[in-house]
C-alpha cells in the first residue's frame, strides 16, 4: 500500500487518482468509501461534521482493502487519520493482507494552500478555518508519521508545489527510485 498524507488542498486525491490510473492500481479515499456505504448512521455522523468511530472506519476500510484482491498496489487517501488507525493498519495485516510500502507526504506552504482552497471556493475554506485544520493536521499526522518511521516504513516528503504534472513526476521518480513502480 502507498499512503498519501497532506493537509486540505495539498493535492492528495488528485495525485492518488493520477498514480492509480497510470499504474493500474486502486485508489481508496476513506471519505468516498464511507459515503459509498450508504449506512444511515455513518452518513448522519459525517453530515454532522463528526468523525466516524475507530471501529466503524477500520471495519469499512478493512473490507475495502480486502476488495483490492489481486491489484498490485492500493493507494490510501484520508486513512489513517488517527494514531489508533495507523496502529491498526500495521498490526492487522492478517485482516487486510497488505504491507505499507511507502508513505508520501505532500508538503505545500500555507500561502499556496490558502490560494488553492480559495479557488476551490467552499464557504468553509476561510483563512481561520484553514489554519485550524492545519493545526489539527499537524497534531494528528506527526505522531502517525513517527509511528511509521519507528516501524521502518519509508516516509518521503514531496514538494507539493508547481503544476499537477510536476508534482506527479516527483512522486513517480520517488517510486521508481524505491522500485515500487
Amino acid at each position: 500500500m502507498i499512503i498519501f498524507f497532506g493537509p486540505a488542498g495539498a493535492g492528495k486525491s488528485m495525485q492518488g487518482q493520477i498514480l492509480a490510473a497510470r499504474m493500474g492500481w486502486r485508489w481508496l479515499s476513506a471519505g468516498q468509501v464511507l459515503r459509498d456505504t450508504h449506512d444511515p448512521e455513518i452518513v448522519k455522523t459525517m453530515q454532522e461534521g463528526k468523525l466516524v468511530s475507530h471501529e466503524e472506519i477500520t471495519r469499512i476500510m478493512s473490507e475495502a482493502i480486502a476488495k483490492g484482491g489481486d491489484i498490485d498496489e492500493l493507494i490510501l487517501d484520508g486513512f489513517p487519520r488517527k494514531f489508533e488507525q495507523a496502529e491498526w493498519l500495521i498490526n492487522n495485516k492478517s485482516d487486510h493482507g497488505r504491507d505499507i510500502g511507502l508513505v508520501v507526504v505532500l508538503e505545500v506552504p500555507r500561502a499556496e494552500l490558502l490560494n488553492r482552497l480559495r479557488i476551490r471556493g467552499r464557504a468553509d475554506d476561510t483563512p481561520e478555518a484553514i489554519d485550524e485544520r492545519l493545526s489539527i493536521y499537524r497534531e494528528e499526522m506527526y505522531p502517525i508519521l513517527g509511528l511509521f518511521t519507528g516501524q521502518r516504513i519509508p516516509v518521503v516528503h514531496i514538494d507539493g508545489t508547481g503544476n499537477v504534472g510536476q508534482i506527479h513526476d516527483r512522486i513517480f521518480l520517488e517510486l521508481q527510485n524505491r522500485e515500487l513502480s
